[in-house]
């Protein structure tokens, strides 16, 4: 159901560049609707992050799948770009929901002769989620009829089949007071974390502002630059990222945070200059190269960043913690990627993404100044 959640959210990326065509609208406005979602999201996360634990996950779970449906109708009626935002946000909020809720009953279900088990599928499940989104949605828009429909169709199958399995899976949580007093966020980091948190901010920031630019003005770039106007190439360019991200995690799933993180900034300075040089010859195969080489440290970053906070923060200002790091994280998948559409309107999409690209490469190595300067010890 995760992965259902994030395949749904990464949908309408292949399709931005039929909306744009239909609709008319610039970049700008493109990028405003992929920041909504991301702000709906955010503000679920804060407010609702924690109410699960109060009244339960199921109902949470069922919410969402509600305001999910809510967001897939609208999907499949919008005629103009309104519509396209409201959808987003719904779904937004929505996805917020269920990451909290659905997480948490992981971790509750995580079986005793698999420890950790909840961990790496909370790990693997949404970028894989992201990545089979993106695909599936190019593939059906490129040869499939209803390109802007059948792709939302389906995941409202999938949505019918994830409310029948939580109406009957069972309660993990008890209902408890205070759910009143839950709803009001709790952000923070406390000051003997701040030291290592801090540290972590470049690399959190340099990686989801990556993933923000891929998900937001990838496939136009495709489009544009190397002129591959196909929508599975469009889907691909997200895949390419999210795909061998999911395939790291996975792979470091019994490797230390600290281990992670160092991978995680070594493949993405490599990644990132080969990015680059093939944007600036224009030329496909060494960007895409890049692309899955700067996955790696995407997807180790994940590892690492998270990792290390879970270990560090203790299990009564974890919570907290962990809504500083979703603030810091969102923000930076979202931000960024509005003004590199500003940009694009007058610098264009290809010298957009250059400096944006050059960008990620200075916070990659001020992650590792501060990683070396403040002598880490993650395990």
């Amino acid at each position: 159901m995760i992965c259902l959640y994030l395949a749904a959210s990464a949908a309408p990326s292949p399709l931005y560049v039929v909306y744009q065509d239909e609709w008319g609208f610039s970049d700008p406005t493109l990028t405003v609707v992929f920041a909504v979602y991301v702000f709906g999201l955010l503000a679920s996360l804060l407010v609702l992050g924690s109410l699960s634990d109060y009244v339960g996950r199921r109902p949470l779970i069922c919410g969402s799948l509600a305001l999910e449906t809510v967001a897939m109708v609208l999907f499949l009626v919008a005629g103009d770009v309104g519509v396209l935002m409201a959808a987003r946000t719904i779904q937004g909020i929505a996805t917020g929901i269920a990451m909290t809720s659905m997480g948490a009953a992981l971790v509750d279900l995580d079986p005793p002769e698999r420890p950790g088990l909840a961990g790496v599928v909370s790990g693997l499940a949404p970028i894989s989620g992201l990545a089979i989104g993106a695909l599936v949605a190019g593939i059906l828009v490129e040869y499939a009829p209803g390109p802007t429909h059948l792709i939302y169709a389906l995941i409202l199958v999938g949505i019918a089949a994830g409310a029948y399995a939580a109406l009957r899976m069972p309660e993990t949580a008890l209902r408890k007071s205070g759910a009143l007093a839950s709803l009001v966020p709790r952000v923070g980091v406390p000051e003997h974390l701040r030291t290592p948190a801090f540290a972590l901010v470049p690399i959190l920031i340099a990686t989801w502002a990556l993933g923000g630019l891929y998900m937001s003005l990838g496939p136009s770039v495709a489009a544009e630059v190397f002129d591959m106007p196909n929508h599975v190439i469009g889907g691909l360019v997200v895949t390419l990222l999210c795909g061998t991200g999911a395939l790291t995690i996975y792979a470091l799933r019994n490797s230390t945070p600290a281990r992670a993180l160092t991978l995680a900034t070594s493949w993405l300075v490599v990644g990132m200059v080969i990015t680059l040089v093939g944007l600036a010859v224009e030329v496909a195969a060494i960007t895409a190269l890049g692309t899955m080489i700067a996955g790696v440290g995407f997807g180790a970053s994940g590892r690492g960043t998270f990792g290390t906070i879970a270990a560090l923060a203790g299990p009564e200002e974890r919570g907290e913690v962990f809504a500083a790091f979703y603030v810091v994280s969102y923000l930076a998948f979202s931000l960024p990627a509005l003004a590199a559409g500003i940009a694009s309107t007058s610098a264009g999409l290809q010298s957009t993404a250059l400096v944006y690209g050059a960008v990620v490469l200075a916070l990659t190595f001020a992650a590792i100044w501060a990683q070396r300067r403040l002598h880490l010890a993650f395990g």
